[in-house]
């Protein structure tokens, strides 16, 4: 399978990682460093070992897994520990993780020195399709995610199939949602593919198809000045719940999870504002909601939710602003709606639990 070539650099999908090696050789770093959490320090980095045997000098770098470790205090210890390495400008980090190790490790290295080196080796199928492609980095700050961060573009991104076997299906079936996503925004086909799989045995081909898309929007738009604000359907609505979760429930939603809710809510929006048809939303709907475990909240909740919506970066002039299909495979951005509409699209999915 050929690699993709993104902003600058390529996305390879290698099981056995061939050209990672000859790329850290012929760039002659000074330093290698492997950020990892306790998950991928433990399933992930004797994979890479095992695939990269002549890489025998390289410190490590361990944080805490989850959502709620990517925060300034985590990022702080990350370039403490740097220091105390004694980085150089001429030092290469690769971040070995999910969404949240490469979010943080891109951020963190794009930041310090003003900037190494970084390689993305995502380990998550929703790292793979999404968090590692794109050249953004970021951090949370208090519940609002992603709100601190950098456009900074990696050396290389390395997709393995071979980390997809350390996942259980939890994890499998959140990332799938962004797979969904891509099908949704960009090409009915894939969506259509989509009803007829297993997230637990998602095919490379359709990996690629989804990082093909996801690079196609970005290339046209590299920092989000409009058409690539698409990619973020479902995420307004999806990012304020699954921030709400992350403070307050013992098992806080993960990514995906939460994504697939904001989706359904999202083309609620759609047919009332962007011309989806009746029949697609049902379709939508019905397929989220054959995949996705129902989660519960109540109106009393709103006003928090939208407080956070408040605080997302495609909001202008204090309007919040949506990404929204016209159809399935054809989105819309910048689609501004009010907080009745809002709360109407909530109300959606609450009703779907009666």
């Amino acid at each position: 399978m050929q690699a993709i070539e993104s902003l600058g650099y390529q996305v390879y999908f290698e099981e056995d990682l061939t050209s990672l090696s000859g790329l850290i050789r012929a760039k002659g770093y000074s330093q290698v460093l492997i950020l990892v959490d306790r998950n991928t320090n433990d399933h992930c980095l004797p994979v890479l070992q095992s695939l990269l045997p002549d890489l025998v000098d390289y410190d490590i770098i361990e944080v805490d897994p989850g959502e709620e470790n990517k925060n300034i205090d985590y990022c702080i210890g990350v370039w403490k520990t740097m220091l105390d390495f004694g980085v150089e400008r001429k030092a290469l980090m690769i971040n070995l993780g999910g969404g949240v190790v490469t979010d943080l490790g891109g951020f963190a290295a794009s930041t310090f020195k003003r900037g190494i080196d970084f390689i993305q080796v995502p380990t998550t199928l929703l790292s793979q399709v999404d968090a590692s492609v794109g050249g953004k980095t970021g951090i949370d700050l208090d519940n609002v995610k992603n709100i601190i961060g950098t456009f900074a573009q990696p050396q290389a991104v390395f997709i393995s199939s071979r980390f997809l076997e350390t996942l259980d299906e939890r994890q499998l079936r959140s990332g799938f949602a962004e797979v969904i996503k891509h099908g949704l925004i960009q090409d009915r086909a894939l969506y259509e593919a989509c009803k007829t799989l297993s997230y637990t045995a998602v095919p490379t081909s359709i990996i690629y198809r989804s990082v093909q898309i996801k690079n196609q929007v970005i290339k046209e738009d590299p920092t989000e000045k409009g058409f690539r604000k698409i990619l973020n359907f479902g995420h307004t609505i999806g990012h304020a719940i699954e921030g709400y979760s992350l403070y307050h429930d013992k098992q806080p939603l993960l990514h995906g999870e939460a994504i697939a809710i904001g989706m359904i809510c999202e083309a609620y929006l759609s047919h009332r504002y962007c011309d989806l048809s009746e029949a697609e939303l049902q379709d939508i709907t019905d397929y989220f909601s054959s995949l996705y475990p129902r989660y519960t909240y109540s109106a009393a909740l709103y006003d928090e939710f939208m407080q956070l919506m408040k605080n997302d970066k495609k909001n202008e002039a204090n309007n919040i602003g949506f990404a929204l299909l016209k159809s399935i495979g054809d989105c819309q951005y910048s689609i501004f709606v009010d907080e009745n509409g809002i709360k109407e699209a909530l109300d959606y999915y609450l009703g779907l639990q009666e």
